[in-house]
């Protein structure tokens, strides 16, 4: 037991710093290619920040472990909306802009409600199998497209700010990047191991395991980006990491796993997809109603409420 959580803990140290280098080098690479600094946020670091997900994710599909994949996706986005923003709304009230207010978070909350309903073939067909078909894969890769596109649009109507991203000579880039998927590739197998291991010693089903354990060490990377930004009083990058990432997580991430090995969906997990809509609709609600585009303290506070509330009744 004790070597398995070892190796489990080693297992995210690796996958993080892969998926730290793996930013860094492709950030470099961008920024040589002179990609402007706003579609490098929403994109580069953006997919950084969700690779852990992905790669333990396409290792759970491959291994036939369709708990850990959507625990993961389902409780990383649990996580990073009420843990990760709650937390940074308590460290400096975080401004939005008017896009991220009426598309982003809105689109966030659209994505949520395709993924329920296309993984609940039950409610449109009492005889059918409950499963993210290949057929639902290439319809989440195509809204991902489209949200790929829209990021692109915006980025003809961003400022061209400085931006903080060092240059590195080719050969180093390469080495960043190369080193950085090694890592996350090795590091995202012994996390999906270990975890099941864990999980099968502690007689914990994997579904919890992945809603809470797999998804803590998946999301930290957001959680790093998120908080330093709110304590450096960027809040535009910390709610914008954040909602960007719950996106790529259910649009290319479950898309890409769909496209591996279809997963077969347990209703159980039901719940916690209606926490993980009600984030969005809470998330949404607080920039609209009290005080339009800022999240603030207080709601900050009832996020982290919300979420105590819930861990509490997934680990009861």
């Amino acid at each position: 037991m004790l070597s398995s959580s070892v190796m489990l803990i080693l297992g995210f140290a690796v996958l993080l710093m892969g998926a730290h280098w793996l930013v860094k080098g492709a950030g470099s690479l961008a920024k040589r290619l002179n990609v402007p600094q706003i579609v490098i946020g929403l994109t580069v670091v953006a997919f950084g920040t969700s690779t852990p997900e992905l790669i333990v994710n396409v290792i759970a599909a491959l291994k036939g472990s369709p708990d850990i994949s959507f625990g993961n996706v389902i409780g990383s986005n649990n996580l990073n909306i009420y843990l990760v923003l709650g937390i940074s709304a308590l460290l400096c009230p975080l401004a939005l802009k008017r896009d991220t207010t009426y598309k982003e978070i809105p689109f966030a909350l659209l994505t949520s409600f395709v993924l329920l309903l296309m993984a609940n073939d039950r409610w449109f067909d009492p005889s059918a199998v409950n499963l993210l078909s290949r057929g639902d894969g290439f319809i989440l890769i195509g809204l991902f497209v489209l949200f790929m596109l829209y990021a692109h649009n915006l980025s003809k109507h961003g400022n061209d700010e400085k931006s903080d991203i060092k240059s590195f000579p080719l050969l180093l880039i390469i080495a960043y990047i190369v080193a950085g998927l090694a890592g996350l590739v090795l590091g995202g197998h012994w996390v999906v191991k270990y975890a099941v291991i864990i999980a099968q010693e502690m007689g914990i089903s994997e579904k919890i395991i992945a809603l809470t354990i797999v998804a803590l060490g998946t999301s930290l990377p957001e959680m790093a980006t998120s908080v330093l930004a709110a304590f450096k009083k960027q809040p535009d990058i910390a709610i914008g990491n954040v909602v960007g990432s719950c996106i790529f997580n259910l649009l290319l991430i479950m898309g890409v796993t769909s496209l591996i090995r279809p997963p077969q969906y347990s209703v159980s997990f039901n719940p916690d997809q209606y926490m993980m809509i009600l984030s969005m609709v809470l998330l949404f609600s607080f920039v609209v109603l009290p005080k339009r585009h800022c999240l603030q303290r207080w709601q900050g506070g009832m996020l982290l409420i919300v979420y105590a509330l819930y861990a509490a009744f997934i680990m009861s």
